[in-house]
């Protein structure tokens, strides 16, 4: 069994703040297993820090107005690029994230308010077919 975990939730600083969303249950989940770790974030070259980011009307900008939608979606390109010869068995990606989250992502709005939505990451992998999970379910 191979699973795809995002990159932060085993303790790497690719977060935009540069730290990270360490998850010490989904860590134990995984220990007797076979991971494979992304960040599609990273893989477009993003640093970090970063400027924060979230989906607005489909888009994605950061706090500063700046339009990161290329961006973000070069890192899913990517990303889906390194995968496709691996037989992934399902996905748990970090929550909220405009690119990995899975059932809520924040507003666009920088307050902190979440509506139902998906990353851009985590849309890919089910439109390709690939369960995905929220790592907030472990």
């Amino acid at each position: 069994m191979k699973i795809l975990v995002s990159s932060c939730l085993l303790g790497y600083n690719c977060k935009y703040n540069g730290g990270n969303n360490l998850n010490p249950k989904v860590v134990n989940y995984l220990k007797d297993k076979e991971i494979m770790e992304i960040c599609p974030e990273i893989m477009a070259g993003m640093g970090t820090p970063r400027a924060c980011a979230e989906m607005v009307a489909g888009k994605i900008r950061d706090e500063n107005g700046a339009d990161v939608d290329a961006l973000y979606r070069k890192g899913v390109a990517l990303a889906l690029r390194a995968i496709k010869d691996e037989e992934i068995d399902f996905a748990i990606l970090q929550s909220r994230s405009p690119t990995c989250g899975v059932r809520t992502i924040y507003d666009g709005s920088f307050t902190g308010k979440l509506i139902a939505g998906q990353g851009l990451f985590a849309q890919a992998l089910r439109d390709a077919g690939y369960q995905v999970m929220d790592a907030g379910d472990f």
